[in-house]
């Protein structure tokens, strides 16, 4: 047999810095390539981004509208400039957070969503609350909810019953949210209550009573916020197999679509949000002459006009998956974002206007504390039986459309009052 003749080493070690080279050509290459394809892949990532929602298109508006407030244009126009602008930045929040918080598991993503949520209303009332303007900060607030237990859910009741003839949805689910609304409706009772029952005619004692109703709230918003965590742990970890169904159908549409890896998600949160700041900061403060000019109320634009806007992407949503049949994730949309502004915004804001040395309380004007009683009254009514269909849908969306007509004509300096009479006879009726 022929032995295998050994080939021999070229001289100086040619062969050796023949293939050396080679190898680090190939090393280059590769790293040149990955600076090449970095900024392919962004604008990539981008407009995956952008074709993601149609609502995308109106983002045009936030340049037009953040130059047309730092230039001091018309405050009617920088007004209706980031009002618009402020929607698809909103559509776009909400899509980072749900990209955010897939990754994250159900721990930190149900914390990501408790968070940035409602980030939009949080950041529009905080900055309402820099400047002092405690109605717009509440008016947002309970506008929110309004529009969340009403609106969205009437349209989630509408949209299924358009293709089902009743529709069905855990009712243990949604009556321990409907339950801890109405455990929320009653922390704005109690002070209204109290301002009803201390209130006089003497100036002296009615900065006292002030005080008091400012010492309740942040005791109450300090026991609201409490509620909320333990709401998470019960919703997490202790009674976890109740909110099976809704984990089900979030993890499906999970599926459908991911986009952005934790880092790019984390990027666009922080660069969204600090648009959203800018476009609130002009927003609040172009309040005033709109008010003037046409004429409406702080209240009517706090608590109609900021939500429907705020809320929108979320509207949006509800509506989809309701319509598709999946009636326990749009109850927990509707509902539990309500839940979320009532139980930990809301608290929230309370404890940073202490902070702030702002007078931000739960005392809401004795009209705006009733509409919120009489909606969760109405809501828990109706999906006490674990059932809806279009019929209830329309009535949810009839008394917002109400609630919304009579705002409208609701002056800022009603006294807004309220007797416990009305109080006592209303809880007798419930």
């Amino acid at each position: 047999m022929q032995q295998p003749q050994n080939t021999p080493a070229p001289a100086n070690g040619r062969l050796h810095d023949e293939q050396t080279p080679l190898i680090g050509r190939t090393q280059n290459l590769e790293g040149e390539s990955r600076v090449k394809t970095l900024p392919k892949h962004i604008l990539h990532l981008f407009y995956a981004v952008l074709v993601s929602n149609y609502v995308n298109v109106l983002l045009v508006f936030v340049p037009i509208g953040i130059v047309a407030g730092a230039m001091g244009w018309n405050p009617t126009a920088v007004f209706i400039l980031n009002f618009i602008a402020i929607v698809p930045l909103a559509a776009l929040l909400s899509f980072a957070t749900e990209e955010l918080s897939a990754k994250l598991g159900q721990t930190l993503g149900g914390l990501m969503n408790a968070t940035f949520g409602n980030a939009v209303e949080l950041i529009v009332s905080i900055v309402a609350l820099k400047q002092g303007e405690i109605r717009i900060v509440q008016a947002s607030m309970l506008g929110s909810i309004l529009s969340n237990i009403l609106l969205v859910l009437g349209c989630c009741f509408l949209a299924a019953g358009i293709r089902h003839h009743e529709s069905r949805f855990n009712e243990t689910v949604a009556s321990t949210m409907s339950s801890l609304m109405a455990v929320a409706s009653a922390s704005l009772i109690i002070p209204a209550t109290l301002y009803a029952v201390m209130h006089s005619d003497s100036k002296k004692d009615n900065l006292e009573m002030d005080k008091n109703i400012l010492v309740l709230s942040h005791g109450t918003a300090i026991i609201l916020l409490i509620l909320y965590v333990l709401y998470l742990y019960f919703q997490l970890y202790s009674h976890h197999s109740l909110f099976s169904d809704v984990e089900n159908q979030e993890s499906a549409d999970e599926e459908e679509a991911q986009i952005l890896s934790p880092v790019a998600a984390g990027v666009a949160l922080v660069l969204v949000t600090l648009m959203v700041a800018v476009c609130a900061e002009f927003l609040v403060d172009s309040i005033d002459s709109i008010v003037e000019s046409a004429h409406i109320s702080k209240t009517f634009v706090g608590l109609i006009l900021i939500p429907i806007v705020g809320n929108a992407a979320e509207h949006v949503t509800a509506c989809i998956v309701a319509y598709k049949g999946k009636m326990d994730l749009a109850i927990n949309v509707a509902i539990g974002s309500s839940m979320q502004i009532a139980l930990f915004v809301t608290p929230f804001l309370v404890i940073l206007g202490w902070i702030m040395h702002q007078p931000m309380t739960l005392h809401f004007q004795g009209f705006e504390t009733m509409v919120f009683f009489i909606s969760v009254l109405i809501v828990n009514y109706l999906i006490q039986d674990g059932k809806s269909n279009y019929l209830e849908g329309a009535m949810c969306i009839g008394i917002y459309a109400i609630i919304a007509l009579a705002f409208y004509i609701y002056p800022d300096n009603a006294a807004g009052d309220i007797t416990v009479d009305v109080i006592k006879s209303f809880f007798a009726t419930s």
